[in-house]
């Protein structure tokens, strides 16, 4: 199973703060439905780099690592996904 330990309480304070930062612009980008400013293509190449340090993650059973990406690999799909949708606003 996980282990916690000092190094990673650090990981999962930075998997906080990371993280979090992807909630304003969900947040916004659902509300108004504005997708201009947002790259498809950054967007695609982030959610494949979160897909794959999930992945590495995993492997290391860092709960951090996991955790971070699982959920910013949540909001960066629904960016996608709103930018797909709307791409035409």
């Amino acid at each position: 199973m996980f282990q916690i330990d000092t190094i990673e309480i650090i990981g999962l304070i930075a998997a906080v703060l990371t993280t979090s930062s992807f909630i304003p612009q969900a947040y916004k980008s659902w509300k108004t439905k504005d997708v201009k400013g947002l790259s498809l293509t950054m967007y695609a190449v982030l959610l494949t780099g979160v897909l794959l340090w999930l992945v590495y993650g995993i492997y290391l059973q860092s709960i951090s690592i996991i955790l971070a990406n699982s959920v910013t690999g949540v909001l960066v799909f629904a960016l996608l996904a709103l930018k797909i949708k709307h791409r035409h606003r």
